[in-house]
């Protein structure tokens, strides 16, 4: 009788142990911060290089990485 009782309170103990942990997963969950969402990337004209469209040179429709790379592929 004593080995069904200490069975059920194992059975009971694990069973409490994962809820437990199941929640506390979920609250993780719902703390983590929101994603950041992520800038446009434009690629240099010149060379190729990726930046984001807030460094880049916007020149005759196109992007450039540096004012040097918008001048060589522009000559004035």
């Amino acid at each position: 009788m004593i080995k069904i009782l200490l069975l059920a309170v194992g059975v009971w103990l694990i069973i409490t142990l994962l809820k437990n942990y199941g929640r506390s997963v979920d609250q993780d969950e719902k703390a983590a911060p929101p994603a950041e969402t992520g800038e446009d990337m434009v690629r240099c004209a010149q060379c190729g290089v990726h930046l984001p469209r807030s460094e880049a040179i916007l020149s005759g429709g196109e992007f450039f990485c540096c004012d040097e790379h918008r001048r060589q592929h522009h000559p004035d």
